[in-house]
């Protein structure tokens, strides 16, 4: 089976996450993508984030009518940083042997992958499609890459105007361009519309995510309270969690 690692902090997931998703499962004949939010991003730690559960559980209600799509807790209760070389051998460790392994990312992370943990090992873990959006093209894709990978300046000169439909060869992996993914989504957007109804949510989330987000009251600014404060008694818990791959 072919197999798509979706990595990020999903906070919250939206329907430009789902839309890359479908892209890439279309594209490659994906027969499933675990999203895997991270736990303790180490580029967003100075960053506050929404409670992990809270944005655990509203992957599991996005993805809950396509059997294709998995939320998955690899990267739950580590207590560091969840770098993405660990997180992809952990998951090739629960694969079988016919399985084929994917790295989805969008281009606006990967352009920022030479700086990641160890990329020239996780580059050579498994093949990457990465999900472009308008005004980049595959020579972007050549132009991130660690300098021990990097193809020749003659080489990227010749991608910098190849998009869809493309992939870059390199010796220990396949990077793989996606293109015609252009549902752009800002967390900006989704936290305006949280302070207003289920309907204006709904045009950035899935229905069921919106509502959820109203009902915990996320993303909400009140006066002396921060927008990530909840009730002890309604986080939900997952204390003892187990990963589990379906």
């Amino acid at each position: 089976m072919k197999i798509a690692l979706f990595g990020g902090t999903f906070d919250p997931v939206h329907l430009g996450h789902l839309a890359v998703a479908r892209a890439a499962t279309d594209a490659f004949g994906l027969g499933r993508v675990y999203f895997v939010p991270a736990e303790v991003p180490p580029h967003k730690r100075a960053r506050a984030l929404t409670d992990f559960q809270h944005r655990f559980a509203m992957l599991a209600l996005a993805t809950a009518d396509d059997p294709r799509f998995v939320p998955s807790l690899l990267e739950a209760h580590s207590g560091e940083p969840n770098y993405s070389i660990q997180t992809v051998r952990r998951m090739k460790s629960s694969l079988k042997k016919s399985d084929k392994l994917y790295f989805l990312i969008g281009v606006d992370a990967f352009k920022e992958i030479s700086i990641w943990r160890r990329p020239v090992e996780l580059l050579a873990q498994c093949d990457f499609i990465v999900a472009s959006r308008p005004g980049y093209a595959l020579g972007t894709i050549g132009e991130a890459l660690p300098e021990a990978l990097r193809p020749a300046d003659s080489v990227l000169r010749g991608l910098r105007h190849r998009q869809g439909g493309a992939s870059i060869v390199l010796p220990s992996t396949t990077i793989h361009f996606l293109t015609d993914v252009s549902q752009r989504i800002s967390s900006t957007q989704i936290r305006a519309a949280a302070q207003k109804s289920v309907q204006q949510l709904g045009r950035y989330v899935p229905r069921l995510v919106a509502e959820y987000i109203k009902k915990e009251r996320l993303y909400v600014k009140q006066k002396g309270v921060s927008s990530e404060a909840i009730p002890q008694a309604k986080v939900l818990s997952f204390r003892g969690a187990r990963v589990q791959e379906r």
